[in-house]
């Protein structure tokens, strides 16, 4: 199938099912979203696999995001039905992050793998202190930003 042997489709299978069932896990028991902690899994999985190093980084966001998005729409879906989706923020930010979503694409084409090691060390380490050190006082504020710096979070939200 596809010009795989059975027996390595299988084992990928396995392993993708097995890396799959390590982030949930992981990603419940500590809280965070599943691409802080499907993005390393799928990096060392592979490895193991022997994927090239110069295409691992970019497969395995790929990967996390090609999970991320349909179950982030299942998860909006229950949310917005309990009412819980503030849809203004929505409608400022539609825009704006698919805009970022477009230039972070265009970056990502061309950017070296580094890069995205780089980012996802700085964001997930970002993440961690929060979850260690955090308080309820480490806040930006009560209220919303205003509109432009709203569409220009929106934009950033996109390109990351």
């Amino acid at each position: 199938m596809f010009g795989i042997p059975l027996f390595d489709l299988a084992w990928l299978v396995v392993a993708l099912l097995a890396a799959g069932a390590i982030t949930g896990l992981l990603a419940g028991v500590f809280g965070v979203g599943g691409g802080a902690v499907a993005v390393p899994i799928l990096y060392e999985l592979f490895r193991i696999l022997e994927v090239p190093e110069d295409v691992r980084m970019p497969l395995c966001v790929g990967t996390s995001l090609a999970i991320i998005i349909p179950t982030s729409i299942l998860s909006f879906n229950a949310h917005r039905a309990k009412g819980a989706v503030d849809m203004t923020i929505l409608r400022v930010w539609a825009v704006p992050v698919v805009l970022g979503v477009v230039a972070g694409s265009i970056i990502a084409r061309y950017a070296p793998a580094d890069l995205f090691k780089a980012v996802f060390v700085v964001v997930a380490g970002l993440s961690a202190i929060r979850l260690l050190f955090g308080k309820d006082t480490w806040r930006f504020g009560l209220d919303m930003p205003a509109k432009p710096i709203m569409i220009a979070y929106g934009w950033l939200i996109g390109i990351l």
